[in-house]
């Protein structure tokens, strides 16, 4: 499975129910597995970013939907990046000339 690190930030309507954001990282969870993207974890944050969470998918045009999904509800911004082990670095690594 390939992992992944997504940055949300609260929308104006995501802040405005910000009440609902434990609920809706329930449902997160949930569209998730109907698409096939384990959310390993969700963490509420300071700073620049509202939420993060941690994802396994299979490939990348599942978490496109997966984010595009999410994005679509309208109460996050994310932003999606692509999270490699010291495993999969170093098999990077030995590919370099």
């Amino acid at each position: 499975m390939t992992r992944y690190i997504v940055l949300a930030s609260f929308t104006d309507q995501g802040i405005r129910t910000v009440k609902e954001t434990t609920k809706r990282a329930a449902a997160v969870r949930e569209l998730g597995a109907q698409l096939g993207v384990q959310v390993k974890d969700v963490f509420w944050t300071l700073g620049k970013y509202d939420v993060v969470l941690t994802l396994e998918a299979q490939d990348d045009t599942v978490v496109t939907a997966f984010g595009l999904s999410v994005g679509a509800l309208g109460n996050v911004h994310t932003q999606t990046l692509r999270a490699f082990d010291a495993t999969e670095m170093q098999a990077i690594l030995g590919k370099m000339r």
